[in-house]
């Protein structure tokens, strides 16, 4: 969902000066007992939209002296936008982004530590794994709220047709299966999946969990390496292989976005689609008449082993934000179980929250819900979720490494030759 451009990568050099704390006036509290806290939401679905702003409003008229105005941010700038509105020291007090774009403003000095703020009815019922996502050092920079397994999406004729056993969270395909699986979908003119890898970083890396992939490993000494050991491996080469090998993964999907795949999944080119969750809405929403589909847990690794690493969406409070009390509150309110099940039904993602994932509205089987919450307890924090670097080793070095190899253009070898030794020189500028 989120789109970060090739400045993300580049400002975070521990080079550039403007990310050292301080380096903006803080802010001071306005007087005559008002208080104003600045929203930014980067909520875009209609739906999601509708929800936040129907909260905001309910807060509103329930608290009089302390308004929220809602600031509509976007994910397609909003790295770059919030890394010069710190600067200027004109930051959102309550600030809307994800997980993996925090570790840059974190570390800077940009964001407030919520750790000694959190109220322990929100801290409680968030667990462990998904505060982990922000937690940076010894500091917590944000409140995990929503997040997304990456799923399978399948037409429900063609699995019928090929008398294929359907997986469930209990009882999943392991890679082999999948593989195995592809390869009886594919026939008369329709490939068994369409991988869409416009981005494939997060991806591969995410996916790589179930097979115990880790690819960046922090030593003794707190600096992080990257390997790319036979766990890694699993995951892309299945990719590989299913486009170069064995054809039962579509070539022409692997430049798109995952919106890019729906009108030839509709039209019966691919049997099945890896999606985030989220999708679901689309296909609801632009899938013809007739058209039946099914979600399906992404496949296992070792002993059904379904871990995948996610980067949920966050809301943190800025470090020069006079009102940290005030924009606490308001959080614990947003984030009830309750307006958290709204928030989850408007974005069609899974809310952090236990108490929320209990609603009976997230466990239908409806629109696949019911797979999507019984894969809650699987998600980890994405494998380069507090790296240094991480978005310049994206940029520069894995998408396209990653790219020419799911093209067939290098080998293994290759793939390993620079996602370890051009990444691991990447990483070394940013832990001197």
């Amino acid at each position: 969902m989120r789109r970060r451009g090739f400045l993300a990568g580049a400002l975070a050099a521990p080079a550039v000066t403007g990310l050292l704390p301080g380096c903006a006036p803080r802010r001071r509290r306005a007087t005559g007992g008002k208080v104003r806290l600045r929203f930014q939401s980067l909520a875009w679905q209609k739906e999601s939209v509708d929800a936040v702003r129907r909260l905001v409003g309910e807060w509103n008229a329930a608290h009089p002296d302390i308004t929220v105005e809602y600031i509509q941010g976007s994910w397609d700038s909003v790295h770059d936008q919030l890394l010069t509105s710190f600067e200027a020291g004109e930051a959102p007090d309550i600030i809307h982004d994800a997980a993996d774009d925090l570790a840059d403003f974190a570390y800077g000095g940009y964001l407030a530590d919520l750790g000694g703020l959190l109220p322990r009815r929100l801290k409680d019922d968030i667990p462990e794994h998904s505060w982990r996502t922000t937690t940076f050092g010894d500091g917590v920079f944000g409140v995990p709220f929503l997040q997304e397994p990456r799923v399978l999406i399948a037409h429900r004729a063609a699995l019928e047709e090929a008398r294929v056993r359907i997986p469930t969270a209990r009882d999943p395909w392991s890679w082999a299966e999948f593989e195995d699986v592809a390869r009886e979908l594919t026939r008369g003119g329709r490939h068994g999946v369409a991988w869409p890898l416009k981005e494939p970083v997060s991806a591969t890396l995410n996916l790589s969990l179930s097979t115990g992939g880790r690819l960046f490993h922090r030593g003794a000494d707190g600096k992080v390496t990257i390997r790319f050991d036979a766990a890694d491996q699993r995951v892309p080469r299945t990719i590989h292989d299913q486009v170069v090998r064995d054809r039962t993964a579509s070539r022409t999907t692997l430049g798109m976005g995952g919106s890019d795949t729906l009108p030839g999944f509709f039209g019966g080119k691919y049997a099945m689609v890896p999606l985030g969750f989220s999708y679901r809405q689309q296909i609801v929403q632009q899938a013809p008449e007739g058209f039946e589909w099914t979600v399906l847990p992404s496949p296992a690794g070792p002993g059904g082993d379904l871990r995948q690493g996610v980067s949920p969406q966050t809301l943190s409070i800025a470090e020069d934000s006079p009102y940290r009390e005030e924009a606490i509150r308001f959080l614990d309110f947003l984030l009830r179980p309750s307006p958290m099940v709204r928030l989850a039904l408007g974005d069609w993602m899974l809310p952090t929250g236990a108490r929320a994932l209990r609603d009976p509205a997230l466990r239908t089987r409806r629109y696949g819900w019911a797979t999507g919450t019984a894969l809650a307890g699987t998600l980890r924090p994405a494998p380069a979720q507090s790296v240094r670097g991480y978005p310049e080793w994206k940029d520069k070095v894995a998408t396209p490494a990653l790219q020419e190899y799911y093209s067939g253009a290098i080998g293994l070898d290759g793939l390993r030759d620079r996602l370890v030794g051009d990444g691991n020189l990447v990483l070394a500028r940013y832990q001197r």
